[in-house]
């Protein structure tokens, strides 16, 4: 299905995430990966990418770094010349905004879990929008921002300011044939998701909610559908956050989370 098709795919940091799945199925569907990573974490992603059933390249990317970007955006047009998606799968928020008092956080930090969870989103569209003019899809991954979660505090926030952005991107990128959408999957086993503290009690509040069950160890399902909005297959969906978790999102509260 993908065959020929060209695909950056950020946040590649152990073979339990998000990011690592989508990347593996869009090389068994036939497309081309480049993954990107920084710093001491860049080892990291050179290790799943060896693991991957093509080792891709791994190009520096800070997103807080504007020369970063525009390297970024140089090595791919040499490199590519062209490229047909993008998923964003980046994520930061500094130890005080997640957990504890929710009004501790002073702004050094909140603006910090904004810039990198939200604001990169931004700064990866100018990147890489020349490069998918009439074609391209952006994906990033969200976290459900329509409720106050227990210890997500200021991610939560910077959630909802990514689902924002989305939607504007949406509206200013859709002129040039570029999609955008996120993908809101449930609480999964991963790093990013390890750094919030209770992730098991929240875990276990999707396993009570879900109708078709929810399995924290498996971010295929996540995966498969970043793929899936990543290709042609949905032309005119752009602006959506799709759900992927277990169907937890619909349902209120489940009966074994009530009070007796």
């Amino acid at each position: 299905m993908l065959t020929g098709k060209r695909f950056l795919v950020t946040g590649v940091l152990n073979e339990s995430s998000i990011a690592f799945s989508t990347a593996r199925q869009l090389q068994r569907h036939g497309a081309e990966v480049i993954l990107t990573s920084y710093g001491r974490a860049r080892r990291l992603t050179e290790r799943c990418a060896a693991r991957l059933p093509h080792t891709p390249q791994v190009l520096e990317l800070d997103v807080t770094r504007p020369a970063d970007l525009e390297a970024l955006g140089d090595q791919l047009a040499r490199t590519w010349g062209r490229l047909d998606g993008a998923l964003h799968a980046v994520a930061y928020a500094p130890e005080t905004c997640l957990g504890g008092d929710f009004l501790r956080p002073r702004w050094k930090d909140v603006a910090a879990a904004l810039e990198v969870s939200a604001y990169s989103l931004k700064a990866l569209a100018e990147t890489v929008a020349p490069l998918m003019e009439g074609h391209g899809s952006l994906v990033a991954l969200d976290f459900d921002a329509g409720q106050a979660w227990p210890d997500y505090n200021w991610m939560g926030v910077a959630k909802s300011a990514l689902e924002s952005t989305a939607r504007y991107l949406a509206r200013d990128l859709g002129p040039r044939g570029i999609r955008v959408n996120l993908v809101s999957a449930g609480p999964l086993s991963t790093v990013a998701a390890n750094a919030v503290p209770n992730i098991d009690a929240l875990a276990q509040i999707w396993k009570a909610r879900a109708p078709l069950g929810w399995d924290p160890s498996d971010p295929e399902p996540a995966g498969r559908t970043c793929v899936t909005l990543l290709s042609d297959w949905l032309p005119a969906t752009t602006g959506e956050i799709v759900h992927v978790d277990g169907g937890a999102h619909a349902i209120g509260m489940a009966l074994d989370e009530r009070t007796p």
